[in-house]
């Protein structure tokens, strides 16, 4: 048998309750969060590491007696978490009045079009790059390939092409066997590294 227990129940479960937020402000802050890194683990501890310590070393196992320990354990790490978030909101703030109608025209124009087209710029010029180096000719995928995550052939093998940003994200679902091509854009080119 299958469940689903909903984040909700989890804390009434727990007894504890989850702030409210402001519609937008919750997204808002997450994504200052992640240009500030206010919440890693050099600033707050690693979670999965400092819970189990805790549980280990409590006996009376609540949200307060937990936000009691962590908070002897990292004095700071609210404070400093809040100043690195902070200063990036005020970043959003200030940016947000410069957003007009055509920005956001010119933003898609950019996604579409321009990251688009370079990107699938770098995806040939890797696979073309593969295709000198083993003495093979390569292809591009068909749309259809592409659905199944194939990027190009370089010979008889394929490959799927992805920013090395992309093996943190963890997206790729599909269970295919193809080779995967990491690259990392670097001033003076790109650095590619390929899957043995």
């Amino acid at each position: 048998m299958n469940y689903t227990i909903k984040n909700d129940e989890i804390a009434d479960f727990n007894e504890s309750e989850a702030f409210e937020f402001p519609k937008y402000t919750s997204q808002l802050i997450n994504w200052a969060n992640q240009n500030a890194q206010g919440t890693r683990a050099n600033v707050v501890g690693q979670m999965s590491d400092l819970f189990p310590q805790f549980m280990e070393e409590c006996d009376d196992i609540t949200i307060e007696n937990w936000k009691e320990w962590y908070t002897k354990k990292y004095p700071n790490a609210f404070a400093t978490a809040t100043d690195k978030i902070f200063a990036q909101v005020q970043n959003l703030k200030n940016a947000i009045p410069l957003i007009d109608r055509e920005m956001v025209e010119r933003w898609v124009e950019d996604l579409v079009i321009l990251k688009t087209f370079n990107g699938l710029y770098v995806q040939k010029a890797i696979l073309a790059f593969l295709a000198k180096k083993q003495g093979k000719s390569y292809r591009l995928a068909t749309p259809d390939e592409e659905s199944k995550g194939i990027d190009g052939y370089v010979g008889n093998t394929p490959y799927s092409v992805k920013s090395n940003t992309y093996k943190t994200m963890k997206r790729l679902s599909e269970v295919i066997d193809v080779k995967m091509v990491y690259y990392e854009k670097t001033k003076t080119g790109l650095k590619i590294e390929v899957d043995d």
